[in-house]
């Protein structure tokens, strides 16, 4: 039980998190067994059950990490550097959000195909919706922490100005999978937003 208990880095859980992504970007969500687990983790079928409950946790839990690693790579961008304008901001979000495409494009796949099965599986469902949730309070938090350093208000609630820039990112993302030459980049979408905000303001 010692060796499936292992937690310290490189240990069992961590593999296991690895094997589980490399499984998803390689067979999907459905098609993964808890052997094809095993064989890509190097760890063995006890693994699954002590540290995830079952397959299927495992899987859940390698999803909503993706979405996780993505705010976090937002948060670092936005105040990694010097604090600029508002705008400035708003760009720097964006490439965060939607120039990293191309990097990230196995993680899109597998975050893609996570949709379809959280349908089916309330339990996934119900794990992507959390991610989401977390994205969407850690992305507000950020807007307030942004807003104070820079000295002004946010124009309306953080809350749902961080879930309209999700779902622009989201959208693009599944544009971008299907067609990249087509899909803008971070600063063609922030000039289109001010454009479209003079138009109807």
């Amino acid at each position: 039980m010692d060796s499936v208990a292992r937690t310290e880095a490189g240990g069992y859980r961590d593999k296991l998190l690895a094997g589980a992504v490399a499984c998803l970007q390689e067979k999907g969500y459905a098609r993964t067994t808890a052997r094809d687990l095993v064989a890509a983790s190097g760890t063995n079928l006890a693994s699954i059950g002590y540290h995830f409950g079952g397959k299927d946790a495992l899987l859940n839990e390698a999803i909503a990490g993706f979405f996780d690693q993505w705010t976090a790579h937002v948060e670092r961008s936005l105040f990694g550097a010097v604090l600029g304008s508002p705008r400035e901001m708003l760009e720097r979000a964006m490439i965060a959000l939607v120039d990293v495409f191309e990097e990230l494009r196995p993680q899109l796949i597998l975050c893609v195909e996570g949709y379809p099965a959280a349908l089916r599986e309330p339990v996934l469902r119900e794990k992507m919706a959390e991610a989401y949730a977390r994205a969407r309070q850690t992305g507000a938090d950020m807007m307030r922490r942004a807003a104070a350093q820079l000295g002004v208000e946010p124009p309306m609630s953080p809350e749902i100005l961080v879930s309209v820039l999700v779902a622009i990112a989201d959208g693009l993302m599944l544009q971008w999978l299907l067609d990249p030459a087509s899909t803008p980049d971070a600063r063609q979408v922030v000039d289109a937003l001010a454009a479209l905000s003079q138009f109807i303001a």
